[in-house]
């Protein structure tokens, strides 16, 4: 046990390493969109994995998780802005004493931003996680909406429609890449220790956990307030990468939500791996699916610019693998050095046998 245990640390190491040495070239040979693309994998890979922590592992069907995004991208962007390009910034009203003279590093504006959606999640857990099912979704989803609707109407804190505009542009493959790492460690950790096993058994039968002395109710809201504070990361990495936010529907509205949503069902809800892969395939597609929305030629005959065909193509490829993968790529399952060794193994063997 101690040998597979070191042998698993060692192989993690190397991987690490190599994955670093893969960034370095990337932020050395990669144009600023590729870079852009990549930093937003990862950016993607936080909030389906802090996402993934309440519907996936505790079971938990929860329809909020953009409220704690917006909650983490408007709080660190508040702390970001200077001053006196706040005065600028806010036409409408001037903005409020409470913010008018806040100024702090980037790093610093990114935890108080998990913080803060942190407590955002209490507060919303609280009362919400007392209902179960579709009420639960419906509830969470209209706190979202909430706190959107608040964003959109504090003229004097969030600047109302006009957003936040002129945001550094602090978000990079290293900022990104450090805080998907740092995200999956620690969720890794918890659901390997005692909480983690507890939230399991919440998943796999509430009334049994119960009657095994399992606090249902504390273990789900710690799990609802740990989730909020890597999704207020992951939105304080968004806003500096978007470099302006504003409350539209499009931006931190439902639809985010469900894009997030995708990537966890994609990768496999329950699969921490999965949700890294399935965001990372997201983006990807995102992307290259652009290509749908301009002018283009199929079979010989011209068809225009279409708006939201991107969208029509990624959600017939999504319905395609629900009907080959029903449960996601990787299910519940994870990718382990131990599953990925005795895949090689068995390729190996069944090449020996071949010959």
């Amino acid at each position: 046990m101690k040998n597979k245990t070191k042998r698993d640390l060692a192989l993690t190491f190397i991987f690490v390493l190599i994955i670093s040495i893969l960034l370095a070239f990337a932020n050395v040979k990669f144009d600023s969109y590729q870079k852009q693309i990549l930093s937003l994998m990862a950016i993607y890979g936080i909030m389906a994995v802090s996402l993934n922590l309440v519907n996936g592992i505790t079971g938990v069907f929860s329809l909020g998780h953009a409220g704690f995004i917006l909650l983490g991208a408007y709080t660190s962007a508040l702390l970001t802005i200077p001053p006196d390009q706040k005065a600028m910034i806010f036409i409408i009203a001037p903005p409020s004493p409470l913010i008018a003279n806040l100024h702090t590093d980037f790093f610093t504006a990114t935890i108080i931003a998990g913080l803060v959606a942190a407590f955002g999640a209490f507060i919303i857990g609280f009362p919400v996680l007392r209902l179960s099912g579709d009420y639960l979704a419906i509830a969470s989803l209209g706190f979202s909406e909430v706190l959107r609707i608040l964003a959109l109407n504090l003229q004097s804190i969030t600047n109302g429609s006009l957003g936040l505009k002129g945001l550094p542009n602090y978000t990079n493959i290293w900022w990104s890449w450090g805080w998907l790492f740092v995200t999956i460690i620690f969720i890794v950790s918890l659901v390997k220790s005692s909480y983690g096993r507890a939230l399991l058994a919440i998943r796999d039968n509430s009334i049994a956990a119960e009657a095994m002395g399992i606090n249902v109710f504390k273990h789900t809201l710690m799990s609802f307030v740990i989730s909020g504070f890597f999704a207020g990361v992951s939105g304080a990495l968004y806003a500096h990468w978007l470099t302006t936010i504003d409350p539209r529907i499009t931006t931190f509205g439902p639809i985010l939500t469900y894009y997030v949503l995708i990537m966890v069902v994609l990768g496999g809800l329950g699969s921490i791996s999965g949700s890294v892969v399935g965001a990372i395939i997201f983006a990807f597609l995102m992307e290259w699916l652009r290509a749908f929305e301009q002018p283009f030629t199929l079979f010989g005959k011209d068809f225009p610019a279409i708006q939201g065909m991107r969208m029509l193509v990624l959600s017939v490829l999504f319905v395609v693998t629900m009907i080959v993968w029903k449960r996601g790529i990787f299910g519940r399952g994870e990718l382990t050095w131990e599953g990925i060794i005795n895949f090689f193994k068995r390729l190996g063997l069944k090449r020996s046998d071949e010959k």
